[in-house]
């Protein structure tokens, strides 16, 4: 992908019809703000025990937006069902859950997200802008950011070394 926003980023599909699609960047981490920092920029007040989860920039797409990617162990009126192993969800409850201690086992928050027009991310796997790999829940939800697009690629036997910036069908 030469679109620097996108290089060597691993996308977890949200969702995906033909109205569009939608996603999340799962290697892209946030230094800044820190979970504790964002609820208070919220005013949500954490609890003991208060949990923090990891932040990420989840697309250039509405980028002071937050949506949490987690497990199905918790969902609440909104949450999106991607599929029986992962959920996103995208209002202050879950915050408020995690801040006092609950909340899903596995998440994080990512600002912002990818997003497609329909027909788009489709024709972009035409030209094999895109590979796909199945959903692993290490990849999606381990703190080394640095290595998940080298974890994804091997998911799929692929040497990165062996790529071509060019494109084509044999």
């Amino acid at each position: 992908m030469t679109d620097p926003r996108f290089s060597q980023s691993v996308i977890f599909i949200c969702a995906h019809t033909p109205d569009g699609a939608m996603g999340i960047v799962l290697n892209q981490p946030l230094a800044k703000p820190r979970f504790a920092e964002l609820l208070d920029q919220l005013g949500v007040e954490p609890l003991p025990p208060a949990r923090e989860i990891r932040l990420a920039k989840g697309g250039p797409v509405d980028d002071n937006r937050g949506f949490v990617l987690h497990t199905p162990d918790w969902m609440t009126e909104g949450s999106l069902e991607v599929d029986g192993s992962y959920v996103l969800t995208a209002n202050m409850d879950i915050l408020k859950a995690i801040a006092q201690g609950g909340g899903p086992r596995e998440g994080f928050l990512a600002l912002g997200y990818t997003g497609w027009g329909p027909g788009q991310l489709d024709d972009e796997i035409l030209r094999n802008s895109w590979l796909n790999a199945p959903a692993d829940a290490q990849i999606i939800f381990d703190a080394g950011h640095g290595t998940k697009w080298l974890r994804a690629m091997a998911k799929l036997r692929i040497d990165p070394a062996m790529l071509s910036g060019d494109a084509g069908r044999a």
